[in-house]
């Protein structure tokens, strides 16, 4: 028999304060979970703005310690109560001074399973995002939920196709790129690297990305969060490109042993040859 997971991703718009910006993920988690959802990944930087246009100290105090902190607390609480494996993009605070770019992921009992920190750090106009966060040091961990091997990439990791890579060889059935990107700087893009990275991997893309304009620049956040499958096929529709969004799709786990007999990119690696490719 085919396994399907469903699964689920959530795009919205800055709220202005921390407290109801957590609150419209809670219910989103509750709606999800009223859909028969099993698997649900936030955007970028969830709980907040996208502040990382402004170069600004006062948005340290949105870091936490990652599992200790008040959040991830409040959200295995919420993944136990709806049985929801939930991944939750954070600023965490590994110790004062020293901060990251974190994904924590909960499992559907409510354990904390770990952490992915944010490799790829931009330092462009609009994404400033050296002045807030170290590079991840977690390498590519692959999470055993209750719904399947889980793994994630943030927003301008995206870019780079090693990641991608490493999380198919540890396993992946499932990688979601929880992202704050901009209409005219990636959009080209959006819709073709995420999908691209699907099929040369060989697994299920989720692709999330928040919506609208937010009063600390002129990025333009597009939303149209979206699954892709291994083929590079949308599951179901696009997410809207203005409006909060609430995606829910049936991901069946047949169409990776199908494509892999097919294709065989795995068996058919040289890694011998690819050393220079690691190389400063």
């Amino acid at each position: 028999m085919s396994r399907v997971i469903r699964a689920a991703v959530f795009q919205t718009a800055w709220t202005g304060d921390k407290e109801s910006m957590i609150q419209v993920h809670e219910q989103a988690a509750r709606d999800a979970a009223a859909q028969g959802a099993q698997v649900l990944c936030f955007q970028e930087l969830f709980y907040g703005p996208y502040f990382c246009q402004v170069q600004d100290k006062e948005f340290y105090a949105y870091a936490e310690q990652i599992p200790e902190g008040p959040i991830v607390r409040r959200f295995q609480a919420l993944a136990r109560e709806l049985g929801l494996v939930l991944v939750l993009p954070m600023y965490e605070e590994e110790q004062p001074g020293v901060l990251y770019n974190t994904a924590a992921v909960i499992d559907a009992d409510g354990s904390y399973l770990g952490k992915y920190r944010k490799t790829h750090i931009p330092q462009v106009p609009g994404f400033w995002e050296k002045f807030y966060f170290r590079p991840g040091n977690s390498g590519w961990p692959v999470f055993d939920t209750a719904v399947g091997r889980i793994g994630v990439y943030i927003c301008y990791d995206r870019h780079f196709p090693e990641g991608w890579r490493a999380l198919g060889l540890a396993g992946a059935e499932i990688v979601f790129n929880p992202s704050a990107t901009s209409r005219g700087l990636s959009g080209y893009l959006w819709q073709l690297e995420q999908p691209a990275a699907a099929v040369a991997n060989e697994y299920f893309v989720g692709a999330i990305n928040r919506v609208g304009q937010e009063e600390y620049g002129d990025n333009d956040f597009y939303g149209t969060s979206y699954f892709v499958d291994p083929e590079a096929q949308f599951v179901g529709e696009v997410a809207s490109d203005k409006e909060s969004e609430l995606v829910v799709r049936d991901l069946d786990m047949a169409r990776l042993r199908e494509v892999r007999d097919r294709w065989q990119f795995y068996r058919d690696r040289a890694p011998g040859a690819y050393g220079p490719l690691t190389a400063p």
